[in-house]
């Protein structure tokens, strides 16, 4: 299995699986960079485990007793904004339950039945702040704004042309995983300007969630899934 070897991830694995955790961390830690900084067994215990051990990527399993893997990521990421959260689920994979997924923070949603190269190819794409669709992930998520190549989806163009140049980079920017704090770092201004501004945006695109917002940027060509 190949994986870019790119610098070193923390990671933390939440399941109530032993055999799956210890599973879960020999095939991460096959990659030298790449290693688990602690396990959970419980929703309350994921929690506790992020806040203390401050993770990069949080691989949190959905149906985690105590706290369900959404509840879970939704606590990581008011505490912990940076780090990123993948769902592993061994549950049916309904379009309502993935939508709730990504409408929770998380930034990744893959299933326990997937080929160990898709797990490891979600963390690559995480470690780099970029979020990862499955087939049926982008399906679910995408497929509602399909529309003919360059041709912009009905009722959108509008609303694409009141951005401004600098709300169209740090929509670009947040869609493709960014934080706030690396935004600000890159843009040269303060988190709390990048913090002001993405409110801007999400009033003004008429956008309620995260996952409003990547839906927005792939369906207006801002970025590509």
């Amino acid at each position: 299995m190949s994986v870019p070897q790119t610098k070193r991830l923390r990671v933390l694995l939440a399941d109530h699986h032993e055999l799956l955790r210890r599973g879960l961390r020999t095939l991460i830690e096959r990659v030298p960079p790449w290693r688990v900084c602690g396990e959970a067994a419980t929703g309350p215990e994921a929690v506790a485990a992020a806040r203390r051990l401050r993770p990069d990527i949080a691989v949190v399993e959905l149906a985690l007793p105590g706290l369900d893997g959404l509840e879970v990521t939704r606590q990581i990421k008011d505490h912990l904004p940076a780090c990123e959260v993948l769902i592993f689920t061994g549950s049916s994979e309904s379009d309502e339950l993935i939508r709730n997924v990504f409408a929770s923070g998380a930034t990744s949603y893959i299933s326990k039945s997937d080929p160990g190269k898709i797990l490891m190819d979600a963390l690559a794409s995480l470690a780099a702040h970029k979020p990862y669709f499955t087939k049926k992930a982008s399906e679910v998520m995408f497929a509602p704004f399909a529309h003919p190549p360059g041709q912009p989806a009905r009722g959108q163009a509008a609303r694409a042309e009141r951005l401004s140049p600098s709300e169209n980079v740090l929509v670009r920017l947040l869609a493709n995983g960014h934080s706030n704090a690396t935004a600000a770092r890159k843009q040269r201004v303060s988190v709390r300007a990048i913090e002001t501004q993405r409110a801007g945006i999400m009033k003004k695109l008429q956008l309620k969630s995260f996952a409003d917002l990547v839906r927005y940027a792939v369906r207006n060509g801002i970025i590509k899934v």
